[in-house]
């Protein structure tokens, strides 16, 4: 068994910041999910996912990061996403680019937690 998604986490004064490298899919959504939850639970509240790295979003993935954005803006925080040309193209397709609040860059994200 390979596993199709790989993550680093880095936690800082007021968010944490996920770089995730492979596939987000079918496969990789259950786990992904479950960890990230737990993760934003605990805090900090802020969350930066970085995308860039991804080959790869279904369905099932979108479907994951739109619960993630829910349960850190539940929870009085929020979730960015760091995207490539490919991730984004799959979010502009069902419509959620401005819910998912996609960001350019790393240091986007950042500034737009720290207002």
């Amino acid at each position: 068994m390979t596993v199709s998604l790989r993550g680093t986490r880095e936690v800082k004064d007021n968010y944490q910041i996920f770089r995730l490298t492979g596939l987000l899919d079918a496969f990789s959504e259950p786990t992904f999910r479950k960890v990230l939850s737990t993760y934003i639970d605990e805090g900090p509240k802020n969350v930066i996912l970085v995308l860039s790295q991804i080959d790869f979003i279904d369905s099932s993935g979108l479907g994951a990061l739109v619960q993630l954005v829910k349960q850190a803006k539940t929870g009085g925080g929020s979730l960015q996403i760091v995207t490539n040309p490919r991730v984004t193209q799959t979010v502009k397709l069902v419509r959620l680019e401005n819910f998912l609040s996609l960001q350019p860059s790393v240091d986007a994200a950042i500034a737009n937690v720290t207002k």
